[in-house]
């Protein structure tokens, strides 16, 4: 069987160009027929779109990474707009959520103008029936779950989900998924979020080029790393491997709606 692979979360624009083009280059050599490539802010939603423009495996989704400084209103606006112009582009909205880690260094951080932000976000989702691409862990999870439900959405993705059982729980009787990256080779605790997690609601990214240690220590992150996942993916669930292969892959193509 066919061993194919769509990366459902990577940050392609943030590669050095050598690094983009090798990566690029070997995606048909790893069985990687698509990645989903997310936005940190205007002009990372720009590149993606023109890095979009020159290779059709590439799906762009344009958001905003929470963990910086907000936007300035000019730029929120122009990324909105962004989104406007080019929806029918458009795999999804992302990355967008609220800033867990940056309010751990600095918890005098309001966390307020951000939801604010968030849902301006979720208010293009919902009306451009996008998924929508979440950077939401822990406790953020559930302020995050509060907005999706308010507004009745239904394609969320909570990449490199952590956070405790109650709240995937949510997460997943919702109908919406989770996506693990590398780390699940040597993660306890992610292990432990794939045997909670159905198949039908599972994912698998990279966040490249974030790097990950282990088995890929000191190598630069590329998608033919998730074969390693989804091996340690079945092992946990004690599955076929080519099983996992095809459910994972049928996930993330009706999700992103990918052709």
């Amino acid at each position: 069987m066919s061993r194919r692979l769509i990366d459902a979360h990577i940050h392609l624009d943030m590669y050095e160009d050598g690094e983009r083009i090798v990566l690029l280059d070997k995606l048909e050599e790893s069985s990687v027929d698509a990645l989903v490539t997310v936005s940190n802010n205007l002009a990372s939603s720009n590149r993606q779109l023109e890095l979009a423009g020159l290779d059709n495996r590439i799906k762009p989704a344009i958001g905003y990474h929470p963990e910086q400084a907000l936007p300035a209103e000019e730029e929120l606006q122009a990324i909105l707009n962004v989104i406007d112009q080019n929806s029918h582009r458009l795999t999804a909205i992302g990355e967008v959520g609220l800033p867990y880690y940056t309010r751990q260094e600095q918890p005098d951080l309001e966390v307020e103008p951000y939801i604010e932000v968030l849902e301006q976000f979720i208010r293009k989702a919902k009306g451009y029936e996008l998924p929508i691409v979440l950077h939401a862990v822990y406790e953020d999870a559930a302020l995050v779950c509060d907005l999706l439900e308010s507004y009745s959405i239904e394609k969320a993705h909570f990449h490199w989900f952590k956070g405790e059982d109650t709240i995937l729980k949510r997460i997943l009787a919702n109908g919406y998924v989770v996506s693990v990256t590398p780390d699940v080779t040597y993660k306890v605790k992610v292990q432990h979020i794939v045997d909670q997690t159905p198949l039908s609601q599972l994912m698998v990214e990279t966040d490249g080029p974030w790097p990950f240690e282990g088995h890929f220590s000191g190598k630069v992150t590329h998608p033919s790393m998730m074969h390693k996942s989804i091996q340690t993916i079945a092992e946990i669930k004690h599955l076929n491997i080519d099983e996992v292969y095809r459910k994972i892959y049928a996930t993330t193509i009706n999700f992103y709606r990918i052709e």
